[in-house]
């Protein structure tokens, strides 16, 4: 009898250890490594995933200083970081392809639910105003909507930096689109900050403008704009060998290549965390919310830190379809007590 009863005091005792013991699912996060890119949009990413990832999946996060090419290439490499959150993929199309085919490097989602756009803008007010310009065409059919800076009797379109690849595009496309024969010169700026300076001043004396810009960025989530439509498709071909090539004589109308922007992980990260890996492959935000997020930081001088909590106590509806039940609990407690 006394053997019986050991017998069973082992088995409840092998039961209740089984029983403790963390599932597959379940287990430790342990710790990730997270790309902190150099520019404010993936900056900010990055901070949400940390704060999520330590505090609704337990890791132990390391930011590490990162930039499109140098990242990729460590991430090939050397297997770290783990988590890219916000890789502009058209910088290295090519051997990110075969990174992901050769299985190296895993897509979790689209980190830009609407891709990086490029393109050519409005006033939102104007827009408004004059419901029939939708085009870049129908922009410049009406150079007195948007006037030049000096002066002019002419109409303005803005143009990018010197060494930006868009001031080469943008040169061509005016020239494609027939805009100086409607009465639009071209002007281009000496840097970003004064690119977002004829805007601001557009908006402050409410009156038109018309030119280059691109999202996400703080500058569109804090001027309402529309993006014109180009009147054709992108054309890689033509792109390649004319729209984006200095002094092209003979450009044709064309539309910029929408920017794949991706979160990307190594796959030793994907294998050994798929509670994070799942959390990842749903985490996906627009550019209007990216474009507010980072207009808000500007404007309150917040830290990435402070941004990515703003970000996560006012839109909780978003971030909860990107986690389970459990883990959105976590986290909600987390940001209670913060």
């Amino acid at each position: 009898m006394a053997g019986v009863k050991k017998l069973i005091a082992l088995l409840l005792l092998a039961l209740g250890s089984f029983a403790a013991a963390p599932s597959a699912g379940a287990a430790q996060c342990g710790n990730v490594t997270i790309a902190q890119m150099s520019w404010q949009s993936a900056d900010l990413l990055a901070n949400v995933d940390r704060i999520v990832l330590s505090k609704a999946y337990d890791c132990n996060v390391t930011m590490v200083p990162g930039d499109t090419l140098p990242t990729f290439n460590m991430m090939v490499d050397d297997g770290e970081p783990d988590i890219a959150p916000e890789m502009w993929i058209n910088a290295v199309r090519e051997t990110f392809d075969g990174a992901v085919a050769d299985g190296t490097l895993q897509i979790a989602a689209e980190s830009l639910s609407d891709g990086g756009v490029e393109g050519w803008w409005i006033p939102f007010f104007i827009a408004e105003a004059y419901p029939d310009i939708k085009s870049i065409e129908d922009a410049l059919q009406h150079p007195e909507l948007f006037p030049a800076p000096d002066g002019q009797d002419k109409g303005a379109v803005y143009s990018c930096p010197m060494g930006w690849s868009c001031r080469i595009s943008t040169a061509n496309l005016f020239k494609a689109y027939r805009a100086a024969e409607n009465g639009f010169a071209l002007y281009p700026t000496e840097t970003p900050e004064a690119l977002i300076e004829t805007i601001a001043t557009a908006f402050d004396q409410n009156r038109g403008w018309l030119g280059y810009y691109w999202a996400p960025t703080a500058t569109l989530g804090k001027y309402e704009m529309v993006r014109l439509d180009f009147g054709v498709r992108h054309n890689k071909a033509e792109w390649d060998n004319c729209t984006a090539v200095l002094d092209c004589p003979d450009p044709k109308p064309n539309a910029w290549p929408k920017s794949k922007v991706y979160t990307v992980t190594t796959d030793q990260f994907r294998r050994s965390n798929p509670a994070a890996f799942a959390y990842l492959s749903k985490r996906s935000w627009s550019n209007r919310t990216v474009n507010g997020l980072m207009a808000w930081a500007n404007d309150n001088r917040a830290s990435p830190n402070d941004a990515a909590l703003h970000f996560l106590r006012t839109n909780e509806p978003i971030w909860t379809e990107w986690m389970t039940p459990d883990a959105a609990d976590k986290l909600r407690n987390y940001l209670a007590s913060s």
